[in-house]
C-alpha cells in the first residue's frame, strides 16, 4: 500500500471518506468495486493522469474509508459520488467505473443528475438478477459468518477474491485487499456489505439505461465468473450506442489480470471523442 496513497479525506453523512488524485489535464473519476478498494487502480491511474487530473477514491466502507454499520451499497454510493463531485468542483468528468462502482456511476448519473463527458464501465452490477451462492449464504446468515474465528474468515477472502482473478495474485498484491476486511470492524463490515446486495437497485434504474446522456465504452473481462458476459452484451443493448470490448485472459478484476488493455482501450475511447 506504500505505492498507493489517500492523504485526502472528505466527511459524507458525517463518516470520513479517503480519496486522492494525480496528473493535470480534464477531471476524471475512476471508482473501484466490491469487495475491493481504490488499490485496483494503482496500475491504471497513473497513466490516465497523463492526459487527465484523475480522481480516486474508496467508497464508504471499504479501503482506508469509515466502516459504518449502514447501508454501504447502491442506496449510499451515488450520492456519495454526487457530493465528491461538487466537492472536487468537477464538471462533466470521464468517469471509468468497475462493478459495483459501475453500479454507483450508473445511478448518480440517472437519479442525482450528474453528468458526464463519457462512462467506461467495467464488468459492472447492472443486470438482475444478481448474486453469486456465497452472497445468498451470508445474506441469510449474517450473523454466523460475522462471527467466524479470524483464520476462516481470511480464508473465505483469500478464496473470494482469488476468484476475481484469471492469474494468482501475489502475497504483495493480495495483502492489501484484503487488510481492510481482517480485523473484527473490518469483518463484520465485509459480511455487512455483502448482505446488502439486492437486485432493487438495480431494478430501480436499469429501466431507464437508455436515458443515458454521454458516450459509453463497455468491457468485459472474457472469463468473469462473478457476472457473466451475457450481462455485458445486455447492457451494451440497452445503452444507445455503447460499445462492448471484451477482453481476452481476465476474469473480473480485470485491473489485476490486464491493466494494460483498460488502458488502451480508455485512452482510445477519449481519443476517439476528441476527434469527433
Amino acid at each position: 500500500m506504500a505505492q498507493w496513497s489517500l492523504v485526502d479525506r472528505f466527511s459524507f453523512d458525517g463518516h470520513s471518506i479517503a480519496w486522492g488524485a494525480i496528473g493535470e489535464g480534464p477531471p476524471a473519476v475512476v471508482i473501484h468495486g466490491s469487495p475491493f478498494s481504490s488499490y485496483e487502480w494503482r496500475r491504471i491511474a497513473s497513466w490516465l493522469g497523463r492526459h487527465r487530473r484523475v480522481f480516486y477514491y474508496d467508497l464508504l466502507g471499504y479501503g482506508q474509508s469509515a466502516k459504518p454499520d449502514a447501508d454501504v451499497l447502491h442506496g449510499a454510493q451515488n450520492r456519495l459520488f454526487a457530493a465528491l463531485a461538487n466537492h472536487w468542483n468537477v464538471d462533466r468528468p470521464d468517469v471509468v467505473a468497475h462493478d459495483f462502482g459501475g453500479s454507483a456511476a450508473l445511478r448518480a448519473h440517472l437519479l442525482d443528475g450528474i453528468d458526464y463527458r463519457s462512462l467506461v464501465l467495467i464488468d459492472p452490477v447492472a443486470i438482475s438478477p444478481q448474486g453469486s451462492a456465497l452472497v445468498q449464504a451470508a445474506k441469510a446468515h449474517q450473523n454466523a459468518f460475522s462471527g467466524l474465528p479470524g483464520y476462516i474468515h481470511e480464508a473465505i477472502l483469500r478464496a473470494y477474491i482469488g476468484a476475481s482473478v484469471k492469474h494468482a495474485l501475489r502475497e504483495e498484491e493480495m495483502r492489501p485487499y484484503l487488510e481492510p476486511w481482517l480485523d473484527k470492524e473490518g469483518q463484520k463490515a465485509f459480511w455487512r456489505q455483502i448482505a446488502q446486495m439486492d437486485d432493487k437497485y438495480s431494478e430501480e434504474v436499469e429501466w431507464r439505461y437508455g436515458e443515458v446522456r454521454c458516450p459509453v465504452a463497455i468491457l468485459w473481462g472474457a472469463e468473469d465468473e462473478f457476472i457473466p458476459l451475457q450481462d455485458g452484451e445486455e447492457l451494451a443493448r440497452r445503452i444507445p450506442g455503447a460499445s462492448l470490448t471484451t477482453i481476452s485472459d481476465a476474469k473480473h478484476l480485470v485491473q489485476e489480470d490486464a491493466p494494460e488493455a483498460i488502458v488502451a482501450a480508455v485512452l482510445d475511447f477519449w481519443s476517439g471523442l476528441e476527434v469527433a
